[in-house]
């Protein structure tokens, strides 16, 4: 595979640079930037920082990828930004490094696809499969699993966790964190139910998603505290890997809240 530089590109000394990379037209890459193979910089890509970027991504114009967090309290210490293979970075989209606050990282998983002015905070933790729609923006020490889905315009507030097979939808807002398979809406976001028509599309069986569904109804009934409606939970699907996905989810909350609906949910059927 050859690799291609533009002329009019800057490619810093010390940048590792792929086989079959191509950099296209003004495109800037910092002298501890790493692009793996068949990368593609269309052109106006500008990264920076201690960025390692895995094979076969491409990156479109104006997207500004590991320039300095945007944290007060950053003092320049060593962070990294970490992006896996096969993802979509659209145009004008933002990521940032980590700090000393929250790990020194920033990670991306693979075959994740960032869609026009989205932004990745500092030491945010992005799974693999995840789809972030225009002006998704992502505050930093956010966690999210695999195959989340983000509507456009939607924001999530700093230290929130969003479990895996979630959707948020369009310009939500969200402060609390969303179980796995769960789908928020509003601003402020509540639990609007469950990402049916995305576990649909990831082949999950109708008896896994009636059985996700029967313990989203009893979680979030009216009876009980959660804490004794989780145990409840545990003991009726005892052998239940997905909602047992969930609980653990509730269970490592800590001190955060968990997005909940906003009227108590009927337990029958």
């Amino acid at each position: 595979m050859e690799t291609a530089i533009h002329p009019s590109a800057v490619v810093e000394d010390g940048a590792k640079i792929g086989p079959g990379v191509k950099i296209g037209p003004f495109c800037t890459v910092g002298p501890e930037v790493e692009l793996g193979e068949g990368c593609q910089l269309l052109s106006h890509v500008a990264l920076a920082g201690r960025t390692t970027i895995g094979p076969r991504t491409r990156i479109f114009p104006f997207a500004s990828i590991g320039h300095i967090p945007q944290d007060l309290k950053y003092k320049g210490e060593a962070s990294t930004l970490e992006i896996g293979a096969d993802c979509m970075i659209r145009e004008g989209v933002t990521m940032n490094p980590g700090t000393e606050g929250g790990g020194l990282r920033t990670v991306i998983g693979d075959r994740c696809a960032f869609l026009a002015n989205s932004h990745v905070g500092h030491d945010t933790k992005v799974g693999n499969d995840c789809i972030l729609s225009n002006n998704v923006m992502l505050a930093g020490h956010v966690t999210v699993g695999d195959f989340v889905i983000f509507g456009g315009g939607s924001a999530v507030i700093q230290f929130t966790r969003i479990g895996s097979h979630a959707f948020v939808g369009g310009m939500s807002g969200l402060e609390n964190d969303l179980i796995p398979y769960g789908m928020a809406m509003g601003n402020r976001a509540h639990l609007a139910g469950l990402n049916i028509i995305g576990l649909r599309r990831r082949n999950f069986t109708r008896e896994q998603i009636h059985d996700i569904r029967r313990a989203y109804r009893l979680l979030f009934a009216d009876e009980g505290t959660l804490a004794e409606r989780v145990e409840d939970v545990a003991g009726e699907f005892d052998d239940h890997p997905f909602v047992h996905e969930i609980l653990d989810f509730i269970r490592d909350r800590g001190d955060r809240a968990i997005c909940t609906p906003r009227d108590p949910v009927s337990s029958s059927g």
